[in-house]
């Protein structure tokens, strides 16, 4: 590791000079990709010196031993340099972790009803809600892509996309069954029903250099949208709906009073599920090298109950329990995200198993 690190210096150092050439800025592509780049090391390689200084300072105060009337100055900075180096060290092996390289990617998060009937998207309209407030208190964008809603409330399924930096890195562990215990309001008895919702967070794809989409393989349907719109959206063909032959994947848009806003709204979806598609795909294949932290990445399994008449949420994943589920429901989601991505990291570090 303190080869890498090493490494990472130099090539900073290399950065910077490339960086302060006259003509540094003639290729935008590469003056954005170098300075991108920098922005990555410069954190580990600032870590890095004051790891080496502290090991510096550790040296100085072991050499004072040999004086008598500074041994204890040096003991105790030899405690303070043990415990500087051994915070820098947890730092250092954080930062060099292999990175998701979308974690830094908008997202779609799709949500849709499952076990439960009514009140299963009752609950899909509670848990858009949720993720809504949380991407409103990050300073993030939201946008409704697709709806698809219930009669009684809530939604069959609803799509929606979320811009922001480090959206997907935040919420990618969401994707999974959501199940909901609680008192329906259509129940006389006040008998506690259990029902479900399906949850997939997708990073946005990059249609330039991921996904690239044959337009001889899609079969693009137009029709005229139902539901809340108002007059005009009733009486044009402005609902889309496309068919990705290959795979069988379609994405219906109509929630836009232009055909050509809907279209580009479900090319957007459509790159993203076939991006997840290949991503879960992969993810099978190294199934046995993967720990159990998001499980198997099936949207069927259950990662999380929220139980209304105990006011408590429970990660089944990471066995987290907190009592705090009206807060969570208004968009509270930092200690639940924080903790999953902190046992990730955990994880990641056990597998990583090697020291400075």
């Amino acid at each position: 590791m303190r080869a890498r690190l090493e490494h990472l210096s130099r090539r900073l150092v290399e950065i910077d000079a490339l960086l302060a050439e006259p003509d540094a800025a003639s290729s935008m592509t590469q003056f954005r990709k170098l300075s991108r780049e920098r922005s990555e090391i410069e954190p580990v390689v600032l870590a890095f010196a004051a790891f080496e200084t502290a090991e510096s300072e550790m040296d100085g105060a072991r050499q004072m031993m040999d004086d008598p009337e500074m041994k204890a100055m040096a003991l105790d900075e030899i405690e303070a340099c043990k415990a500087r180096i051994e915070q820098l060290e947890i730092d250092l092996q954080l930062q060099l972790l292999p990175r998701d390289p979308d974690d830094g990617r908008s997202v779609f998060v799709e949500i849709r009803a499952g076990t439960g009937g009514d009140e299963s998207a009752l609950f899909s309209g509670d848990l858009l809600r949720m993720y809504t407030r949380f991407a409103e208190q990050q300073g993030w964008r939201i946008e409704l892509m697709s709806e698809s809603p219930s009669e009684l409330g809530g939604y069959k399924e609803v799509i929606v996309r979320i811009d922001g930096e480090g959206a997907y890195g935040r919420l990618k562990f969401e994707s999974g069954a959501h199940r909901v215990q609680r008192v329906p309001a259509t129940e006389a008895q006040g008998r506690i029903h259990t029902s479900a919702c399906t949850v997939a967070v997708m990073p946005e794809a990059d249609p330039a250099t991921e996904i690239v989409i044959n337009p001889s393989e899609l079969r693009i349907d137009t029709f005229r949208a139902s539901g809340a719109g108002g007059q005009h959206i009733n009486k044009t063909d402005s609902a889309v709906r496309i068919t990705h032959l290959p795979t069988g994947l379609v994405v219906e848009c109509q929630d836009d009073r232009s055909q050509h806003r809907n279209r580009d709204k479900a090319m957007q979806v459509l790159a993203a599920r076939l991006k997840d598609k290949v991503q879960r795909e992969r993810h099978d294949k190294e199934a046995a090298q993967r720990k159990s932290l998001v499980g198997s990445g099936d949207r069927s399994e259950r990662i999380r109950t929220y139980n209304f008449p105990q006011g408590r949420v429970t990660d089944h994943r990471i066995n987290l329990t907190l009592y705090k589920l009206g807060a969570i429901m208004e968009g509270d989601l930092t200690e639940l995200t924080g903790a999953l991505i902190a046992e990730h990291q955990a994880e990641q570090l056990a597998a990583l198993g090697d020291e400075l």
